[in-house]
Protein backbone atom coordinates (compact mmCIF):
# COMPACT_ATOMS: atom_id res chain seq x y z
CA UNK A 1 0.00 0.00 0.00
CA UNK A 2 1.87 3.31 -0.98
CA UNK A 3 0.33 7.03 -0.07
CA UNK A 4 -2.73 5.98 1.56
CA UNK A 5 -2.12 6.92 5.17
CA UNK A 6 -4.75 8.67 6.88
CA UNK A 7 -4.26 10.75 9.87
CA UNK A 8 -7.24 9.84 11.79
CA UNK A 9 -6.94 6.13 11.51
CA UNK A 10 -2.81 6.73 11.88
CA UNK A 11 -3.79 8.64 15.34
CA UNK A 12 -6.45 6.13 16.53
CA UNK A 13 -4.07 3.16 16.37
CA UNK A 14 -1.54 5.29 18.02
CA UNK A 15 -3.65 6.00 20.73
CA UNK A 16 -4.93 2.04 21.21
CA UNK A 17 -1.19 1.23 21.41
CA UNK A 18 -0.99 3.83 24.05
CA UNK A 19 -3.44 2.72 26.02
CA UNK A 20 -2.30 -0.90 26.00
CA UNK A 21 1.21 -0.29 26.80
CA UNK A 22 1.03 1.78 29.87
CA UNK A 23 0.24 5.33 27.79
CA UNK A 24 3.64 4.48 25.52
CA UNK A 25 3.40 4.23 21.90
CA UNK A 26 5.84 2.40 20.16
CA UNK A 27 6.92 2.72 17.20
CA UNK A 28 3.69 2.10 15.01
CA UNK A 29 4.96 0.47 12.28
CA UNK A 30 0.82 -1.41 12.08
CA UNK A 31 0.37 2.06 10.83
CA UNK A 32 2.98 2.58 7.69
CA UNK A 33 3.32 0.37 5.40
CA UNK A 34 7.20 0.06 6.21
CA UNK A 35 9.09 -2.57 8.37
CA UNK A 36 10.28 -2.11 11.97
CA UNK A 37 13.61 -0.59 11.19
CA UNK A 38 14.06 2.26 13.79
CA UNK A 39 16.42 4.66 14.48
CA UNK A 40 19.94 5.75 12.71
CA UNK A 41 20.15 2.36 10.65
CA UNK A 42 17.36 3.13 8.32
CA UNK A 43 18.35 3.78 4.95
CA UNK A 44 15.89 5.66 2.29
CA UNK A 45 14.50 3.00 1.27
CA UNK A 46 13.74 2.39 4.72
CA UNK A 47 12.20 6.28 5.20
CA UNK A 48 10.23 5.75 1.56
CA UNK A 49 8.12 3.02 2.80
CA UNK A 50 7.88 4.52 6.11
CA UNK A 51 5.29 7.08 5.04
CA UNK A 52 4.47 5.51 2.38
CA UNK A 53 5.93 6.62 -0.54
CA UNK A 54 8.22 6.46 -3.63
CA UNK A 55 10.81 8.63 -5.40
CA UNK A 56 8.12 8.81 -8.51
CA UNK A 57 5.10 9.69 -5.62
CA UNK A 58 7.24 12.86 -4.53
CA UNK A 59 8.53 13.84 -8.39
CA UNK A 60 4.79 14.03 -8.58
CA UNK A 61 3.62 15.65 -6.01
CA UNK A 62 6.75 18.82 -6.27
CA UNK A 63 5.62 18.89 -10.39
CA UNK A 64 2.10 19.98 -8.83
CA UNK A 65 3.93 22.64 -6.55
CA UNK A 66 5.02 23.67 -9.93
CA UNK A 67 2.25 23.95 -12.29
CA UNK A 68 1.02 27.25 -11.47
CA UNK A 69 4.72 28.80 -12.44
CA UNK A 70 6.76 28.75 -9.46
CA UNK A 71 10.46 28.65 -9.46
CA UNK A 72 11.00 26.10 -6.98
CA UNK A 73 9.43 23.44 -4.55
CA UNK A 74 10.56 21.40 -1.73
CA UNK A 75 8.53 18.59 0.45
CA UNK A 76 8.96 17.79 4.15
CA UNK A 77 8.11 14.66 5.90
CA UNK A 78 7.81 14.12 9.34
CA UNK A 79 6.38 11.73 11.94
CA UNK A 80 7.54 12.58 15.61
CA UNK A 81 6.67 10.71 18.57
CA UNK A 82 6.83 12.09 22.04
CA UNK A 83 6.67 10.88 25.75
CA UNK A 84 6.29 12.53 28.96
CA UNK A 85 6.24 11.14 32.59
CA UNK A 86 5.47 13.04 35.93
CA UNK A 87 6.11 12.59 39.31
CA UNK A 88 4.81 14.48 42.46
CA UNK A 89 4.43 14.02 45.64
CA UNK A 90 6.63 10.93 45.51
CA UNK A 91 4.37 9.42 43.35
CA UNK A 92 3.97 9.17 39.65
CA UNK A 93 0.77 10.22 38.58
CA UNK A 94 1.07 12.00 35.45
CA UNK A 95 1.68 10.28 31.76
CA UNK A 96 0.73 11.22 28.17
CA UNK A 97 2.07 10.80 24.88
CA UNK A 98 1.54 12.60 21.71
CA UNK A 99 2.04 11.32 17.82
CA UNK A 100 2.30 13.53 14.95
CA UNK A 101 2.28 12.72 11.17
CA UNK A 102 2.11 14.83 8.15
CA UNK A 103 3.57 16.28 5.59
CA UNK A 104 4.68 20.15 4.43
CA UNK A 105 4.69 21.77 1.26
CA UNK A 106 6.77 24.98 -0.05
CA UNK A 107 6.78 26.57 -3.05
CA UNK A 108 9.05 29.40 -3.67
CA UNK A 109 8.42 32.38 -6.33
CA UNK A 110 11.16 34.80 -5.92
CA UNK A 111 10.99 36.18 -2.59
CA UNK A 112 7.34 35.04 -2.51
CA UNK A 113 6.29 31.54 -0.29
CA UNK A 114 3.30 29.49 -0.83
CA UNK A 115 3.10 26.97 1.96
CA UNK A 116 0.44 24.28 2.81
CA UNK A 117 0.34 21.09 4.73
CA UNK A 118 -1.53 18.13 4.82
CA UNK A 119 -1.69 15.62 8.10
CA UNK A 120 -2.65 12.90 5.56
CA UNK A 121 -0.55 10.94 3.15
CA UNK A 122 -2.73 10.90 0.36
CA UNK A 123 -2.00 11.39 -3.13
CA UNK A 124 -5.48 13.07 -3.25
CA UNK A 125 -4.21 15.14 0.14
CA UNK A 126 -0.76 15.81 -0.96
CA UNK A 127 -2.06 16.95 -4.52
CA UNK A 128 -4.53 19.20 -3.11
CA UNK A 129 -1.28 20.59 -0.48
CA UNK A 130 0.58 21.28 -3.45
CA UNK A 131 -1.82 23.25 -5.37
CA UNK A 132 -2.67 25.66 -2.65
CA UNK A 133 1.08 26.07 -1.86
CA UNK A 134 1.26 26.60 -5.81
CA UNK A 135 -0.98 29.84 -5.76
CA UNK A 136 2.35 31.60 -5.09
CA UNK A 137 2.75 31.97 -8.95
CA UNK A 138 0.40 32.53 -11.67
CA UNK A 139 2.09 31.63 -15.07
CA UNK A 140 3.09 28.50 -16.95
CA UNK A 141 5.10 25.80 -15.89
CA UNK A 142 8.62 26.20 -16.11
CA UNK A 143 10.59 24.48 -13.99
CA UNK A 144 10.76 20.40 -13.94
CA UNK A 145 11.89 18.02 -10.91
CA UNK A 146 15.45 16.25 -11.68
CA UNK A 147 16.53 12.81 -10.69
CA UNK A 148 17.15 12.51 -6.72
CA UNK A 149 20.28 12.17 -4.98
CA UNK A 150 20.76 11.46 -1.34
CA UNK A 151 23.58 12.96 0.02
CA UNK A 152 26.30 11.11 2.57
CA UNK A 153 25.46 12.15 6.01
CA UNK A 154 27.07 12.69 9.02
CA UNK A 155 25.50 11.80 12.50
CA UNK A 156 26.00 13.86 15.68
CA UNK A 157 23.80 12.51 17.87
CA UNK A 158 24.09 8.07 17.45
CA UNK A 159 22.49 6.38 20.64
CA UNK A 160 22.45 2.79 21.58
CA UNK A 161 18.57 2.64 21.60
CA UNK A 162 16.08 4.04 19.85
CA UNK A 163 13.26 5.96 22.11
CA UNK A 164 10.76 4.03 20.60
CA UNK A 165 12.16 0.53 21.91
CA UNK A 166 12.30 1.66 25.44
CA UNK A 167 8.74 1.04 27.69
CA UNK A 168 7.51 3.47 30.49
CA UNK A 169 8.43 0.38 32.97
CA UNK A 170 12.12 1.50 32.49
CA UNK A 171 11.67 5.09 33.11
CA UNK A 172 9.99 5.32 36.13
CA UNK A 173 13.48 4.13 38.25
CA UNK A 174 15.27 7.16 37.19
CA UNK A 175 12.22 9.81 38.42
CA UNK A 176 12.29 7.64 42.08
CA UNK A 177 15.81 7.72 42.35
CA UNK A 178 16.07 11.22 42.09
CA UNK A 179 13.47 12.07 43.80
CA UNK A 180 14.77 10.13 46.98
CA UNK A 181 17.95 11.73 46.66
CA UNK A 182 16.38 14.81 46.59
CA UNK A 183 15.14 14.36 49.96
CA UNK A 184 17.99 12.80 51.06
CA UNK A 185 20.36 15.57 50.50
CA UNK A 186 18.48 17.92 52.85
CA UNK A 187 15.78 17.73 55.82
CA UNK A 188 14.48 21.57 54.36
CA UNK A 189 13.55 19.69 50.93
CA UNK A 190 9.50 19.43 51.72
CA UNK A 191 8.72 19.17 47.87
CA UNK A 192 9.70 17.46 45.00
CA UNK A 193 8.91 17.14 41.14
CA UNK A 194 10.48 15.28 38.54
CA UNK A 195 9.94 14.99 34.63
CA UNK A 196 11.01 12.57 32.30
CA UNK A 197 10.00 13.26 28.26
CA UNK A 198 11.59 11.86 25.33
CA UNK A 199 10.61 12.74 21.93
CA UNK A 200 11.76 11.01 18.46
CA UNK A 201 11.27 12.81 14.86
CA UNK A 202 11.64 11.11 11.40
CA UNK A 203 12.30 13.42 8.73
CA UNK A 204 12.53 12.84 4.82
CA UNK A 205 12.82 15.62 2.17
CA UNK A 206 13.46 15.94 -1.10
CA UNK A 207 13.28 19.36 -3.65
CA UNK A 208 12.54 20.13 -7.03
CA UNK A 209 16.49 20.45 -7.73
CA UNK A 210 17.01 16.60 -6.25
CA UNK A 211 17.76 16.58 -3.59
CA UNK A 212 16.25 14.39 -0.71
CA UNK A 213 17.42 13.73 2.44
CA UNK A 214 16.31 11.97 5.66
CA UNK A 215 17.27 12.21 9.42
CA UNK A 216 16.41 10.38 12.57
CA UNK A 217 16.32 12.70 15.03
CA UNK A 218 16.22 11.80 19.33
CA UNK A 219 16.12 14.15 22.32
CA UNK A 220 15.55 13.28 25.98
CA UNK A 221 15.10 15.18 28.96
CA UNK A 222 14.92 15.00 33.02
CA UNK A 223 14.34 18.04 35.06
CA UNK A 224 13.42 18.38 38.66
CA UNK A 225 12.32 21.21 40.62
CA UNK A 226 11.88 21.42 44.16
CA UNK A 227 10.51 23.28 47.30
CA UNK A 228 12.55 23.77 50.57
CA UNK A 229 11.19 25.48 53.89
CA UNK A 230 13.13 27.27 56.60
CA UNK A 231 11.58 28.76 59.87
CA UNK A 232 8.16 29.66 57.41
CA UNK A 233 10.15 31.37 54.15
CA UNK A 234 10.05 28.63 51.12
CA UNK A 235 11.87 28.90 47.98
CA UNK A 236 12.46 26.96 45.05
CA UNK A 237 14.73 26.42 42.55
CA UNK A 238 15.12 23.51 39.51
CA UNK A 239 18.00 21.79 37.18
CA UNK A 240 17.23 19.35 34.12
CA UNK A 241 19.61 18.05 31.74
CA UNK A 242 18.40 17.60 28.13
CA UNK A 243 20.39 16.38 24.85
CA UNK A 244 20.18 14.21 21.65
CA UNK A 245 20.44 11.37 23.50
CA UNK A 246 19.05 7.90 24.80
CA UNK A 247 18.64 6.37 27.72
CA UNK A 248 21.80 5.33 28.46
CA UNK A 249 22.89 9.00 28.89
CA UNK A 250 21.30 8.56 32.75
CA UNK A 251 23.84 7.26 34.33
CA UNK A 252 23.96 7.09 38.12
CA UNK A 253 26.23 9.91 38.17
CA UNK A 254 23.82 12.41 35.83
CA UNK A 255 21.00 11.22 38.75
CA UNK A 256 23.05 12.32 41.49
CA UNK A 257 24.29 15.56 39.95
CA UNK A 258 20.79 16.51 38.71
CA UNK A 259 19.58 16.13 43.09
CA UNK A 260 22.13 16.99 43.83
CA UNK A 261 22.50 21.15 41.76
CA UNK A 262 18.51 21.14 42.45
CA UNK A 263 18.87 20.62 45.74
CA UNK A 264 21.69 23.31 46.29
CA UNK A 265 20.37 26.34 44.16
CA UNK A 266 17.27 25.83 45.94
CA UNK A 267 18.35 26.14 49.86
CA UNK A 268 20.82 28.48 48.72
CA UNK A 269 18.12 31.11 48.51
CA UNK A 270 17.67 31.23 52.52
CA UNK A 271 20.65 33.31 52.21
CA UNK A 272 21.15 35.09 49.10
CA UNK A 273 20.56 38.74 48.80
CA UNK A 274 20.03 41.85 46.24
CA UNK A 275 23.13 43.64 45.12
CA UNK A 276 23.33 47.54 45.18
CA UNK A 277 21.06 48.65 42.27
CA UNK A 278 23.40 50.20 39.00
CA UNK A 279 25.68 50.26 36.80
CA UNK A 280 27.93 46.86 37.36
CA UNK A 281 30.94 44.37 36.25
CA UNK A 282 28.68 41.13 35.61
CA UNK A 283 30.65 38.03 35.13
CA UNK A 284 28.99 35.62 32.97
CA UNK A 285 29.47 32.10 34.35
CA UNK A 286 30.78 28.99 32.12
CA UNK A 287 27.85 27.28 30.36
CA UNK A 288 23.57 28.09 30.83
CA UNK A 289 24.38 31.85 31.04
CA UNK A 290 25.28 31.73 27.23
CA UNK A 291 21.35 32.12 27.20
CA UNK A 292 22.36 36.28 27.25
CA UNK A 293 24.98 35.53 24.31
CA UNK A 294 21.62 33.39 22.36
CA UNK A 295 19.12 36.21 23.29
CA UNK A 296 21.14 39.57 23.14
CA UNK A 297 23.50 38.74 20.47
CA UNK A 298 22.09 35.68 18.53
CA UNK A 299 18.86 36.36 17.34
CA UNK A 300 19.75 39.44 15.90
CA UNK A 301 21.98 37.82 13.60
CA UNK A 302 19.34 35.65 12.06
CA UNK A 303 19.52 36.72 8.29
CA UNK A 304 16.32 37.39 7.85
CA UNK A 305 16.01 40.28 10.32
CA UNK A 306 18.81 41.75 8.89
CA UNK A 307 17.33 41.48 5.36
CA UNK A 308 14.47 43.32 6.11
CA UNK A 309 16.56 45.54 8.07
CA UNK A 310 15.50 44.91 11.46
CA UNK A 311 18.25 44.31 13.59
CA UNK A 312 20.92 46.19 15.11
CA UNK A 313 23.27 44.32 13.65
CA UNK A 314 22.17 44.63 10.13
CA UNK A 315 24.85 47.46 9.07
CA UNK A 316 28.00 45.89 10.90
CA UNK A 317 28.74 42.65 8.42
CA UNK A 318 32.87 43.16 8.32
CA UNK A 319 33.43 45.55 10.90
CA UNK A 320 34.53 45.23 14.57
CA UNK A 321 32.04 44.82 17.06
CA UNK A 322 34.33 43.26 20.18
CA UNK A 323 37.98 42.90 21.30
CA UNK A 324 39.96 40.30 19.38
CA UNK A 325 39.89 37.39 21.82
CA UNK A 326 35.65 37.54 21.38
CA UNK A 327 34.61 34.48 18.60
CA UNK A 328 30.69 33.63 18.61
CA UNK A 329 30.03 30.52 16.74
CA UNK A 330 26.36 28.77 16.20
CA UNK A 331 27.11 25.23 15.37
CA UNK A 332 24.94 21.83 14.32
CA UNK A 333 27.35 20.08 14.91
CA UNK A 334 28.51 19.36 18.55
CA UNK A 335 27.75 15.48 19.82
CA UNK A 336 24.39 14.90 21.54
CA UNK A 337 23.66 18.69 22.08
CA UNK A 338 20.23 19.58 22.06
CA UNK A 339 20.09 21.83 19.20
CA UNK A 340 22.49 20.25 17.11
CA UNK A 341 20.99 18.87 13.77
CA UNK A 342 22.55 16.67 11.17
CA UNK A 343 20.60 18.32 8.38
CA UNK A 344 18.38 21.21 8.78
CA UNK A 345 14.68 21.50 7.25
CA UNK A 346 15.83 22.37 3.69
CA UNK A 347 18.14 19.77 3.27
CA UNK A 348 21.37 21.48 3.92
CA UNK A 349 24.30 19.67 6.08
CA UNK A 350 24.84 21.21 9.80
CA UNK A 351 27.59 23.39 9.92
CA UNK A 352 29.80 25.87 12.54
CA UNK A 353 29.12 29.24 11.50
CA UNK A 354 31.06 32.03 12.86
CA UNK A 355 28.89 34.96 13.31
CA UNK A 356 31.79 36.84 15.01
CA UNK A 357 35.43 35.96 14.01
CA UNK A 358 38.15 38.19 16.58
CA UNK A 359 36.18 40.52 17.07
CA UNK A 360 34.50 41.36 13.92
CA UNK A 361 31.32 40.51 12.51
CA UNK A 362 31.70 37.52 9.99
CA UNK A 363 28.11 36.07 8.52
CA UNK A 364 24.72 35.92 9.46
CA UNK A 365 22.52 32.59 9.90
CA UNK A 366 21.16 31.93 6.41
CA UNK A 367 18.42 29.78 5.15
CA UNK A 368 17.61 29.08 1.60
CA UNK A 369 16.09 32.38 0.82
CA UNK A 370 18.26 35.02 2.70
CA UNK A 371 21.05 32.67 0.88
CA UNK A 372 19.87 33.94 -2.57
CA UNK A 373 19.94 37.40 -1.32
CA UNK A 374 22.85 37.99 0.55
CA UNK A 375 24.28 35.85 -2.78
CA UNK A 376 25.66 33.09 -0.52
CA UNK A 377 25.38 29.27 1.08
CA UNK A 378 23.14 28.14 3.21
CA UNK A 379 24.49 27.78 6.61
CA UNK A 380 22.39 24.72 7.24
CA UNK A 381 20.17 27.04 9.75
CA UNK A 382 17.06 26.39 7.64
CA UNK A 383 14.52 25.36 10.64
CA UNK A 384 10.94 24.46 11.43
CA UNK A 385 8.98 23.59 14.37
CA UNK A 386 6.76 20.87 12.32
CA UNK A 387 5.60 19.64 8.97
CA UNK A 388 3.12 22.56 9.87
CA UNK A 389 5.62 25.34 9.75
CA UNK A 390 8.05 26.65 6.72
CA UNK A 391 11.52 27.12 7.26
CA UNK A 392 13.10 30.11 8.92
CA UNK A 393 16.78 31.48 9.70
CA UNK A 394 16.92 29.94 13.20
CA UNK A 395 20.08 29.37 16.16
CA UNK A 396 21.54 25.97 16.74
CA UNK A 397 23.63 25.78 19.17
CA UNK A 398 25.22 29.17 19.92
CA UNK A 399 28.29 29.72 22.07
CA UNK A 400 31.23 31.62 22.52
CA UNK A 401 35.06 30.13 21.94
CA UNK A 402 37.49 30.18 24.64
CA UNK A 403 39.77 33.05 25.24
CA UNK A 404 42.72 34.04 26.83
CA UNK A 405 42.35 34.47 30.38
CA UNK A 406 41.00 32.49 33.41
CA UNK A 407 38.29 32.03 35.50
CA UNK A 408 39.91 32.85 38.51
CA UNK A 409 41.88 35.64 37.05
CA UNK A 410 38.52 37.34 35.89
CA UNK A 411 36.78 37.19 39.28
CA UNK A 412 39.86 38.66 41.31
CA UNK A 413 39.77 41.64 38.76
CA UNK A 414 36.21 42.72 40.53
CA UNK A 415 35.90 45.30 43.30
CA UNK A 416 32.16 44.80 43.26
CA UNK A 417 30.21 43.01 40.86
CA UNK A 418 27.90 40.10 40.20
CA UNK A 419 28.67 36.10 38.99
CA UNK A 420 25.84 35.53 37.13
CA UNK A 421 25.10 31.28 36.83
CA UNK A 422 21.87 30.92 35.02
CA UNK A 423 18.93 33.11 33.58
CA UNK A 424 15.38 33.09 33.07
CA UNK A 425 12.52 35.57 31.55
CA UNK A 426 14.85 36.65 29.32
CA UNK A 427 13.39 39.38 26.61
CA UNK A 428 14.90 41.02 23.88
CA UNK A 429 13.98 43.99 20.72
CA UNK A 430 15.57 42.81 17.90
CA UNK A 431 15.91 46.18 16.42
CA UNK A 432 17.29 48.26 19.70
CA UNK A 433 19.19 45.20 20.24
CA UNK A 434 17.77 45.92 24.13
CA UNK A 435 17.43 43.26 26.16
CA UNK A 436 16.45 41.98 30.29
CA UNK A 437 16.63 39.13 32.21
CA UNK A 438 16.30 37.55 35.21
CA UNK A 439 19.05 36.20 37.60
CA UNK A 440 17.58 32.81 38.58
CA UNK A 441 21.41 31.81 40.75
CA UNK A 442 24.13 33.57 40.85
CA UNK A 443 26.78 35.48 43.78
CA UNK A 444 27.81 38.74 44.78
CA UNK A 445 31.44 39.95 43.80
CA UNK A 446 33.36 41.04 46.32
CA UNK A 447 36.66 42.36 47.20
CA UNK A 448 37.81 39.33 43.93
CA UNK A 449 35.88 36.64 45.64
CA UNK A 450 32.21 35.42 45.37
CA UNK A 451 30.28 35.73 48.69
CA UNK A 452 26.89 36.04 49.02
CA UNK A 453 23.97 34.17 46.54
CA UNK A 454 21.93 36.43 44.79
CA UNK A 455 18.26 36.05 43.77
CA UNK A 456 15.24 38.56 42.34
CA UNK A 457 17.94 40.07 40.67
CA UNK A 458 16.89 41.56 37.25
CA UNK A 459 19.84 43.30 34.55
CA UNK A 460 19.34 45.30 31.62
CA UNK A 461 21.29 46.04 28.77
CA UNK A 462 21.87 46.36 24.95
CA UNK A 463 23.42 43.69 22.98
CA UNK A 464 26.53 45.17 20.58
CA UNK A 465 27.12 47.48 23.70
CA UNK A 466 27.41 44.09 26.00
CA UNK A 467 29.84 42.78 22.84
CA UNK A 468 31.74 45.79 22.79
CA UNK A 469 32.10 45.79 26.70
CA UNK A 470 33.02 42.29 27.01
CA UNK A 471 37.17 42.59 28.55
CA UNK A 472 38.06 39.23 29.65
CA UNK A 473 37.20 35.80 28.18
CA UNK A 474 38.40 32.63 30.17
CA UNK A 475 39.57 29.10 28.33
CA UNK A 476 36.84 27.13 30.43
CA UNK A 477 34.24 27.03 27.68
CA UNK A 478 30.96 24.58 28.85
CA UNK A 479 28.04 23.91 27.22
CA UNK A 480 24.62 24.43 28.87
CA UNK A 481 22.97 20.84 29.74
CA UNK A 482 19.61 21.94 30.61
CA UNK A 483 16.69 21.91 27.69
CA UNK A 484 15.91 24.96 26.28
CA UNK A 485 13.26 25.75 23.36
CA UNK A 486 13.85 29.23 21.29
CA UNK A 487 10.58 30.73 19.81
CA UNK A 488 10.18 32.87 16.79
CA UNK A 489 7.43 34.03 14.82
CA UNK A 490 4.93 31.28 16.81
CA UNK A 491 7.18 28.68 16.12
CA UNK A 492 9.79 26.94 18.71
CA UNK A 493 12.56 24.82 17.74
CA UNK A 494 15.52 22.67 20.34
CA UNK A 495 18.61 24.88 20.77
CA UNK A 496 21.29 24.89 23.04
CA UNK A 497 24.29 27.57 24.36
CA UNK A 498 27.35 27.95 25.97
CA UNK A 499 29.66 30.25 27.43
CA UNK A 500 33.41 30.39 29.21
CA UNK A 501 33.66 32.58 31.78
CA UNK A 502 33.38 36.41 30.66
CA UNK A 503 33.38 39.76 32.22
CA UNK A 504 31.47 42.30 31.05
CA UNK A 505 33.06 46.01 31.82
CA UNK A 506 29.07 47.36 32.93
CA UNK A 507 25.87 46.14 32.77
CA UNK A 508 23.14 47.78 34.36
CA UNK A 509 22.15 45.44 37.67
CA UNK A 510 18.48 46.12 39.18
CA UNK A 511 18.72 45.31 43.18
CA UNK A 512 18.45 47.37 46.45
CA UNK A 513 17.71 51.06 45.73
CA UNK A 514 16.53 50.46 42.44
Amino acid sequence: MKATINRRDFLKAGAVTAVGTALLPHFLSSCTSGPAATGGNMTLHNYLEHFGVTEQIIKQIISEGLSKGGDYCDVFFQHMIGNYIGLEDKSVNRAYSDVSFGVGIRVLKGDQTGYSFSEEISMDAMKSAARTAANIANSPATVEPIAFESPKLPSYYAIKTPWEEISINEKIPYLQQINEKVFALDNRIIKSNVWFTDETSYVLFANSEGRITFDYQPMGQISVSCTAEQNGKKEQNYFDFSGRRGIEFFTPETINTLASEAVKRTVSLFEAVKPKAGELPVVLAAGSSGILLHEAIGHGMEADFNRKEVSIFSDKMGKKVAKDFVTIVDDGTNQNIRGSINVDDEGNESEKTYLVANGTMNSYLHDRISAKHYGVKPTGSGRRESFRHMPMPRMRNTYMENGPHKKDEIIETVKYGVYAESFSNGQVMIGAGDFTFYVKSGYLIEDGKLTQPIKDVNIIGNGPKVLADIEMVADDLKMAEGGWTCGKNGQGVPVSQGLPTVKVSKITVGGVNA
